[in-house]
């Protein structure tokens, strides 16, 4: 050590950044938390088989609306629907989820020349797409025709006579008429002949509907608010 001192103030700067560095390794850095995940609806658009479940309360009726797994069962609900019994029939209104939050679609009856049609809206309002029951050609089996402005026409009709016929003496059976129709039955909906939809009732103690789509062009929403109506237009 000379007499100006420099290595002692080299010395005490050397201890400086030891204490430093002990410092920075003592207290690290608290850990951010991980960005919360975003929660977003299934796209239903990209599936082509549901399972539609409805339960019964003293009120009302609910529907879910699940993707279809492989084997038939329920996997992810993508709709919700609540239909109040003692309301005015024909309109409902489709939920993502249970909790009402975000609406899916909805469709409402109004009249027209070919009896009462229905058109289904978006959460804006805005019309996607609309449907009605031929009444003429329903008198020997139930047909309904499906539109989706700007893509196509469906004409859905029920594939059984039998099952027709019998559904067709159910509405005239006196009190009968006002108790939903229990056995199964299926609707096919064409397009120039082509199959491109398929909606069919299974029989069981639960109402439980599936719904095939075979063509891609069709809007899921459509799809699923008129399977919906099949079941809550069926007693009027």
């Amino acid at each position: 050590m000379d007499s100006t001192g420099t290595e002692s103030s080299a010395g005490t700067g050397a201890e400086k950044d030891r204490a430093a560095a002990s410092l920075t390794k003592a207290t690290p850095a608290p850990a951010r938390d991980p960005a919360p995940a975003t929660a977003e609806a299934p796209d239903i658009q990209s599936h082509d088989t549901f399972v539609i479940r409805k339960t019964l309360s003293l009120t009302a009726g609910e529907y879910v609306v699940s993707v279809a797994r492989p084997d038939g069962s329920e996997g992810e609900p993508v709709a919700y629907a609540r239909e109040k019994r003692l309301s005015l029939r024909g309109q409902v209104t489709v939920y993502t989820d249970a909790s009402r939050k975000s609406v899916l679609a909805a469709f409402k009856g109004r009249d027209h020349e070919v009896g009462y049609m229905y058109d289904v809206r978006d959460a804006s309002g805005q019309s996607f797409g609309s449907f009605y029951e031929d009444a003429g050609a329903s008198f020997l089996r139930r047909t309904w025709q499906v539109r989706q402005p700007g893509t196509m026409k469906l004409t859905g009709r029920e594939r059984s006579r039998v099952v027709a016929f019998v559904r067709f003496v159910w509405e005239f059976v006196p009190y009968l008429e006002y108790v939903p129709f229990i056995w199964p039955y299926r609707f096919k909906y064409t397009e120039s002949g082509k199959p491109l939809m398929t909606v069919t009732k299974k029989l069981g103690l639960h109402t439980r509907y599936v719904l095939e789509i075979l063509a891609p062009d069709i809007d899921r929403r459509l799809a699923i608010a008129h399977t919906l109506a099949l079941d809550a237009l069926e007693v009027d």
